[in-house]
């Protein structure tokens, strides 16, 4: 038996053992919530408490560092440096989660603590994202014990505490501490599966501007009986406008909201990606968005324009009046090559064009797309390296369909991004009874593992100067 291959049969014992059931056992009870006002105790905790040991353990020197963005929680930076002269691999997470809503948990689960019922271990940030890094920050662990302390290069852990309030404090971070921050690759995991079956390798993330679309009319409601006909009704304003600008089927219909062409290269990568299918899935409408593309170039290859909510009058009580005003919070999903910093004037000009002058537009919230080169050399040998570990092809997916930090990584600290997710589609994350499938976290495990291992083999990594030095 190869060494490689005795590593992946001790690594898979010592999840069979309960070691990593116990580990996130362990990180599901602390309540790191950051969606409702950051408990900056807790997320310390998190970090000095969990985090810190288990690395230190491993040969890393830690540093907890305070949040630039006063009123956010802290940031950990880990680094375990075996000689300056080797190449670094740098990977994330985050130890943040969202808010628990524990009354609306089925019976006999609840957010902060590791229910198992089969495949399926219930609890808040077990998909997203403690059961993740876990398992990235197991697998290290193995390689390092099977190799006898010794990688062959140096890594460096970054963990936030903020994701999931859009990561306040990350990109200064970074530009601050850029060169502790230095390496040569990011390895990270987070995101879902395409699905659960299908180990899967993303590039990057589609990005998102939100935006709020807003009309007063007048100062207060009038009676509908008396003014109807005569009073312009900003809801019926607000709901023409957002059909001016996608249709009822989904298509965007503004020229400068639109990518790219999709390339040659993103086409072939999608072109045996299938979308849902899952038991947990939503079905898929065949005719919803950009005609002429597959449903993989929808969701991964090109924009989308949303409405994720709308409100006017008092929807839980409707009166019989013209209400005064209405707002509708929207979102562009888009991909590399998107005028997305131009949003605000181009939606400004598109709605005076047409005749809605009177409505506000303001951007809220915008994260940039990225996407790693297609052809970049990181690419093959990550697929061929899970390919050797788990024997199943894994899913090349151009960019997240969702949103990431990516920019980060790729913009402020010049890497190639591979993200490696241990998620899946129906994982419920965000919402109650969040889970994580345990063979898809074992086999997970084991990926990484060989991920690690095969960063260390000497010539076999593309690292800057094509070697693996030891």
């Amino acid at each position: 038996m190869s060494a490689r291959a005795r590593l992946l049969t001790d690594t898979a014992r010592w999840f069979d053992d309960g070691h990593f059931q116990r580990t996130l056992a362990r990180r599901v009870a602390c309540n790191t919530a950051s969606d409702a006002g950051p408990a900056l105790e807790a997320l310390e905790g998190y970090l000095a408490q969990e985090i810190n040991p288990a690395l230190e353990g491993l040969g890393f020197t830690c540093t907890v560092l305070p949040n630039p963005v006063a009123g956010n929680g802290p940031l950990l930076v880990a680094r375990r440096i075996e000689d300056p002269s080797l190449p670094t691999v740098l990977t994330y997470g985050h130890g943040d989660v969202v808010n628990g809503q524990d009354a609306q948990w089925r019976d006999g689960l609840q957010p902060w603590a590791l229910t198992i019922e089969g495949d399926r271990w219930y609890g808040r940030g077990t998909a997203d994202n403690k059961g993740q890094h876990t398992i990235s920050l197991a697998a290290l662990a193995q390689v390092i014990q099977a190799r006898q302390g010794r990688l062959g290069y140096n890594v460096t852990v970054l963990l936030e505490t903020g994701e999931e309030v859009g990561s306040p404090g990350l990109r200064e971070l970074c530009m601050q501490e850029r060169e502790r921050l230095r390496a040569d690759l990011l390895i990270a995991c987070d995101g879902p599966r395409v699905h659960a079956d299908k180990p899967t390798v993303f590039l990057g993330s589609r990005g998102g501007v939100n935006f709020t679309l807003r009309l007063q009319s007048r100062a207060r409601a009038y009676h509908s009986g008396n003014w109807g006909g005569v009073l312009a009704n900003p809801a019926i304003v607000i709901s023409n406008a957002i059909a001016s600008m996608v249709d009822g089927r989904g298509r965007i219909r503004v020229p400068g909201l639109l990518p790219p062409p999709i390339s040659a290269a993103v086409r072939t990568a999608l072109a045996d990606v299938t979308i849902g299918g899952g038991d947990d899935d939503p079905v898929t409408d065949p005719l919803w968005g950009e005609p002429g593309l597959s449903e993989a170039e929808r969701l991964v290859g090109w924009n989308t324009l949303e409405v994720l909510a709308m409100v006017a009058g008092a929807p839980e009580r409707p009166i019989n009046a013209i209400p005064h005003t209405a707002v509708a919070h929207c979102q562009l999903r888009f991909v590399p090559g998107t005028r997305w910093k131009e949003l605000e004037s181009v939606v400004r000009s598109h709605l005076d064009d047409n005749g809605f002058g009177d409505v506000e537009v303001k951007v809220t919230m915008a994260v940039p797309a990225t996407r790693l080169d297609l052809a970049n050399p990181w690419v093959d040998w990550a697929l061929n390296s899970i390919r050797r570990s788990v024997d199943k092809t894994p899913t090349l997916l151009p960019n997240l369909a969702g949103s990431l930090p990516n920019d980060v990584f790729s913009d402020i600290l010049g890497l190639p991004t591979l993200w490696v997710p241990h998620s899946y589609p129906a994982c419920a994350q965000h919402a109650p009874n969040e889970h994580l499938l345990a063979p898809v976290a074992r086999e997970g495990l084991l990926l990484m593992a060989g991920l690690y291992w095969d960063l260390g083999e000497p010539g076999a990594a593309p690292w800057p100067d094509n070697t693996a030095r030891h």
